[in-house]
């Protein structure tokens, strides 16, 4: 799975790096421990004034479906399976019309050691030691994601809140040059393939083709610090290497 980046980058450059204009007024400051239910930002295709354009949109992470009664189901919907992202209900109509990307320096994910003589925590079980996944030319990740904008029934229709932009990030299994961490990654498009991806005209069957592993080699990983593990710390210390245990 994905649950934890890093996005540290301002809209300003994620412009540049991925040719698109913002189109909120919200700019996040830089976030080095992105956890779900955070706002994030995100890569789309939408009509503005009549002229396709790709924006930068701030949203929520975990995605609400629009037929969802509460907003409750979108903490459990932090993740979607490529391979199974174009049946299932809760992302079959995202997929198929609201892709998106989700911009990331990197991603963080957490070994388990099966060595017997690992150090363990109190459960008896061995510590999970967190390794700082990311693009070895220092470019930014285009997690492939789908994103729905959800109606809250209890806010006024007229209420800026009454309508919420969530995403999910799709994964895949892991490539060899990281599974050995663990066995699923982040879904990531290629930058030739990003309009068709973000295309909502390029129906869902295009759009599974597009989903292909990154190839081995592009990404580094090193161990950090078990701070990541806690969502209240947050900075770029998070992202220096430690020596593993």
């Amino acid at each position: 799975m994905c649950g934890r980046y890093a996005a540290a980058k301002d809209t300003a450059a994620l412009a540049v790096e991925f040719e698109a204009v913002s189109a909120s007024d919200v700019d996040l400051p830089p976030d080095y421990n992105v956890a779900p239910t955070k706002r994030v930002r995100l890569v789309v295709d939408r009509d503005l004034e009549g002229v396709r354009s790709r924006t930068i949109e701030v949203g929520r992470w975990g995605l609400i479906p629009s037929w969802a009664k509460d907003p409750s189901m979108g903490s459990r919907l932090i993740n979607a399976r490529a391979e199974t992202v174009a049946t299932k209900p809760a992302f079959r109509g995202a997929f198929a019309r609201r892709r998106c990307l989700v911009p990331a320096d990197g991603y963080y994910e957490w070994y388990t050691p099966t060595d017997p003589a690992a150090p363990v925590g109190r459960a008896g079980r061995p510590l999970k030691q967190p390794f700082y996944i990311h693009p070895s030319d220092g470019s930014s990740l285009a997690m492939a994601g789908l994103y729905e904008w959800w109606r809250d029934p209890q806010v006024a229709e007229a209420d800026p809140e009454a309508w919420r932009l969530t995403c999910t990030i799709i994964t895949t299994d892991a490539t060899d040059d990281v599974g050995r961490i663990h066995d699923r990654m982040p879904m990531t498009i290629d930058h030739s393939q990003w309009s068709a991806w973000l295309d909502p005209t390029v129906g869902a069957d295009a759009a599974a083709a597009l989903l292909v592993p990154a190839a081995t080699g592009r990404l580094d990983a090193y161990p950090v610090s078990t701070r990541v593990n806690s969502v209240r710390n947050n900075g770029p210390e998070l992202l220096e290497p430690v020596a593993a245990d």
